[in-house]
């Protein structure tokens, strides 16, 4: 069995619970993809509505973030940017139900690249590319069209508690040729596949806690940040390129942005190039929230991870 293979089949053993929570993603997803494209997206934009005011957790976290954040914002523009955010993770959610029945001339109808040249000029250098992205627009559709359109990639994913959910969902991701590398396979995976000259893509905008993540500013706060990345560039000579799939309203479309290559600090000094690549990257990411606020995973406690001596910021 492939390693591709393993990760997207299902465990032997499961319980009655995880069997049940798989049924229920399993009628979702399967009635979801039944739908018109718009009409599955209007269902999705209504769950997020429904999120936004049920779940008052999440949304005092992503208050807090944007405050964090936009400290010049009012209450009334960052609370519209949090609404936005809940129809836009609905928006993803229906293309995720909807992925498997894309085909690639139904999917450029509403996806279209903007600087392919950036990464196709990465790529064939031939060290392999690391694609920067984060938890911004629409990032499971991102990889999938990537796919779609005959040029798959490895992702660095998190492996869901539910291993039936895992299984299914890694399937759908991997219909075009992707494969997941998970997190506990990261670094053996990822310098492999950049020896081959392949391209990863890695989420790089999630709260970490040391040794694995360095503190580096993000929106002006320091943010334990993982180095991976920055390791692994530094070691194998991959080129780093930012890549967002990204929704503009005045199109109606994705538009699926590969930035120029981010040069790689390589001074000899492990330790801070690490620390200063990491830096470069989360400035690259920012960048692009600060573009589209809207469509950032705010709800995540991005800062949860404090310095010594700093009090908690949640």
């Amino acid at each position: 069995m492939s390693e591709v293979e393993q990760k997207t089949s299902p465990p032997e053993k499961v319980s009655a619970r995880e069997a049940v929570e798989f049924a229920v993603v399993w009628l979702f997803v399967h009635g979801v993809r039944l739908l018109p494209r718009s009409v599955a997206r209007a269902v999705g934009a209504a769950i997020g509505a429904i999120a936004f005011g049920a779940l008052g957790r999440l949304r005092r976290v992503g208050m807090r973030n944007l405050e964090l954040a936009f400290p010049e914002m009012t209450a009334a523009d960052r609370k519209a940017i949090l609404l936005s955010e809940y129809r836009n993770l609905g928006f993803l959610l229906a293309e995720f139900c909807k992925m498997p029945g894309y085909t690639r001339a139904a999917a450029s109808r509403f996806v279209r690249y903007e600087g392919l040249e950036n990464y196709l000029a990465a790529r064939d250098r031939g060290k392999g590319v690391l694609v920067l992205t984060g938890h911004l627009g629409a990032w499971e559709l991102s990889s999938f069209y990537h796919s779609l359109v005959g040029m798959p990639m490895g992702m660095v994913i998190r492996r869901l508690d539910n291993p039936l959910v895992d299984a299914f969902v890694n399937r759908i991701r991997c219909l075009h040729g992707n494969r997941v590398i998970h997190k506990d396979d990261f670094a053996r995976g990822l310098i492999a596949s950049m020896r081959a000259g392949e391209t990863v893509g890695i989420l790089m905008d999630t709260n970490m806690t040391p040794p694995q993540g360095v503190f580096v500013p993000f929106f002006g706060v320091l943010a334990c940040t993982a180095s991976g990345m920055a390791r692994i560039a530094a070691k194998t000579g991959a080129a780093v390129v930012p890549g967002f799939l990204l929704w503009e309203e005045s199109e109606g479309k994705y538009v699926l942005h590969f930035g120029k290559e981010i040069d790689v600090i390589r001074t000899g000094d492990t330790e801070q190039d690490a620390l200063a690549n990491t830096a470069s990257f989360t400035a690259a990411i920012e960048r692009y929230i600060r573009q589209y606020p809207e469509q950032w995973l705010w709800l995540h406690r991005r800062w949860k991870t404090r310095p010594p001596g700093e009090e908690g910021i949640y």
